[in-house]
């Protein structure tokens, strides 16, 4: 049968449904990933879903973002990940052994797999060919339970690539041009297919960088064709055994075609505080920088700061500028250690810091008081930097590394030529870092550090809600502005009722005390609500506060998915409605429940300003089920039990 390479793959693991765009359907999933900002949840869950052992082909723990240890949570936390690993059948990636995406997509990453992890930026590994999609940490445990992940069927966008990178044009510039052509909502509801002569001419890590930027896009997945280019890559891993050939038939339909000569491109940032906000460097050129950050999941491969350090060597940074690396994994670290690119960025004034996600989840490194900061990440909310004041620009290395040594933004083309990079054919390979699990589980202890309390629960959805709205935000809400980021709060993150009080912190501080005080209530937000990061903490804490449904214009998709998962009402609202509601207002909910069996819009009486709207529930017929019970944990439960 033809189709796209992402019909071909929805097909070989399909579980149940129609292959229909919109329709519900459930997938096999083949492999798991989940890190430590997320996983300790995404274990306490799978812990009390009562299986023995994970039933996947591969589950991997990876230790990446909680690694500044300035107190005992983040250390007991490690302990407790390696544990439930070494018992249930996870591999587990200590710490210090690199980012969860670019370990994934060196040792464990195989075309035409189906991936999932508790990461909004899973979609790394669609650089070699795989389906791999981020979720919240309970849709995780659910897979790793090996119970089928339940998705709506997408639209597959191709983006046809021709020509090739001009000098200094990096594969950063690439997806920030369709950043910029289609918005940080245009891939709702889609997957972002690459295709075509240019492709080719990328890399695996230059198109690992393209598809873990997809998540910005909001869109389900994005994956490039399995060819010559992924053999080698594979090859230079010793997994060459992994290879098959994988793409879309040559008549295979989409639902939309973009063509993007890769020739035509030129230097681009994302500014200030959205991944969209694109421009080309040349029209901001010789604004100050104040800290330059190099690494993330996005731009720390071998040739992305074998590149840096060429541009580097024999210079210094600039007197203003402050500027780190972040190697993307232990084996980044230890090639260029060994060929002599980490002396030159050291030699160049560089600090080289962990292999971590670091400044890029707010570990570290905040920049100064109304900073400038150009970083090679994948996310400049406001704040997110750890700096309220700062304004981080998004940018390639090659433009990261020109603004070290100029101090302002640069159009790096001035430079004159771009230093010629040769990568190895054949990696080093060293997995000791990565443990197997135990070959006799019952001899493992779990171990609990004092802050990893049990997941938190609510009860059946009610009949009649009557509560007061908590808090009005408007569009493109983050999950950074819900469940902040950073090395204050990420410790919290198996304490649900330590982390709630963070809860839109940077909007309203007041906002955890007032649903307390309150007894709950509601969130009304605009477009988008809930974009950025897969993180559920951002669905749990509110629903430990009490907060009983998001009325919004619209959800993100993998955050809709996370407030059903924990019996959070997900209700859509018209924009009318939305401008007349106000913090304060008390709604009054009836026949809640009726109206979700039936998909039916639920009648909203605004008893402060004598008005009533109608609010439609955001659901699917499964999650009808999941919101009636209050949650899906005790629903999965019941069905594990069932399969036994």
């Amino acid at each position: 049968m033809h189709g796209t390479l992402t019909e071909k793959i929805l097909r070989d693991h399909l579980v149940s449904g129609t292959l229909e765009p919109g329709q519900e359907i459930q997938i096999r999933i083949d492999q798991t990933l989940t890190q430590d900002a997320t996983g300790t949840m995404a274990d306490l869950q799978f812990e009390a879903l009562g299986v023995p052992r994970v039933r996947t082909e591969l589950s991997v723990s990876y230790v990446d973002h909680n690694t500044l240890q300035s107190s005992f949570e983040n250390a007991d936390d490690h302990r407790y990940l390696q544990s439930v690993a070494a018992k249930y059948g996870l591999y587990f990636s200590r710490p210090g052994n690199g980012i969860c995406h670019q370990v994934h997509l060196e040792r464990f990453g195989v075309p035409g797999k189906t991936l999932l992890g508790s990461d909004s930026h899973t979609p790394t590994a669609g650089g070699l060919g795989m389906l791999a999609m981020g979720a919240g940490g309970l849709d995780v445990a659910v897979a790793m339970a090996g119970l089928p992940f339940t998705l709506v069927a997408p639209r597959v966008v191709r983006l046809w690539l021709t020509g090739s990178l001009p000098a200094w044009v990096s594969a950063k510039d690439v997806i920030l041009e369709v950043l910029r052509r289609l918005t940080v909502k245009g891939g709702v509801g889609k997957v972002m297919e690459y295709a075509g002569p240019g492709g080719a001419t990328l890399s695996v890590p230059e198109r690992a960088t393209i598809t873990n930027m997809g998540a910005e896009l909001g869109a389900t997945s994005s994956l490039f064709p399995s060819d010559e280019e992924t053999r080698r890559f594979l090859e230079a891993q010793g997994r060459g055994e992994a290879w098959r050939p994988l793409a879309a038939d040559e008549d295979a339909e989409y639902e939309e075609q973009i063509e993007i000569d890769l020739s035509a491109l030129e230097p681009l940032v994302a500014q200030p505080h959205s991944p969209d906000a694109v421009t080309p460097v040349s029209e901001v050129a010789g604004k100050p920088v104040d800290q330059v950050c190099i690494g993330s999941c996005t731009n720390s491969s071998l040739a992305d700061l074998m590149t840096v350090a060429a541009i580097l060597r024999g210079r210094h940074v600039h007197p203003r500028v402050s500027l780190t690396i972040s190697p993307g994994s232990r084996q980044v670290l230890a090639m260029i250690a060994r060929n002599g690119a980490l002396a030159d960025l050291v030699e160049a004034g560089a600090r080289v810091l962990e292999s971590t996600c670091g400044p890029c989840i707010g570990m570290g490194q905040a920049p100064v008081t109304d900073a400038v900061s150009v970083r090679s990440f994948n996310r400049n909310f406001p704040g997110r930097s750890g700096t309220a004041s700062a304004g981080v620009y998004l940018a390639g290395p090659e433009v990261c590394a020109v603004a070290a040594l100029t101090g302002e933004l640069t159009d790096p083309r001035n430079l004159g030529e771009v230093p010629e990079v040769i990568v190895p054919e054949c990696f080093e390979v060293d997995d000791s870092m990565i443990l197997p699990p135990a070959d006799d589980p019952d001899e493992v202890e779990i171990l609990r550090g004092p802050n990893i309390r049990p997941v938190p629960t609510r009860g059946p959805l009610e009949d009649a809600i009557s509560l007061r709205v908590l808090l009005k935000v408007g569009e493109n809400i983050t999950t950074d502005h819900i469940m902040p980021a950073g090395a204050k709060v990420l410790p919290l993150r198996s304490n649900i009722p330590a982390i709630s009080a963070h809860v839109f912190g940077a909007v309203d501080p007041e906002f955890a005390h007032r649903a307390q005080d309150w007894g709950g209530g509601f969130v009304v937000g605009g477009e988008n609500y809930g974009q950025g990061s897969s993180r559920e903490h951002a669905a749990l804490a509110p629903m430990y506060l009490g907060v009983q449904a998001v009325l919004a214009r619209s959800f993100a998709r993998i955050h809709q998915a996370n407030l059903v998962n924990f019996g959070v009402l997900p209700l859509q609202i018209a924009e009318e409605d939305y401008e007349r509601l106000a913090q304060g207002d008390v709604l009054s909910l009836s026949g809640v429940r009726e109206a979700v069996r039936g998909s039916a819009a639920i009648t909203v009486q605004n008893e402060t300003q004598g008005y009533e709207f109608t609010a439609t529930p955001q659901l699917s017929p499964r999650q009808v089920d999941l919101v009636l019970s209050g949650g899906v944990l005790n629903y999965v439960r019941e069905q594990v039990g069932e399969g036994d």
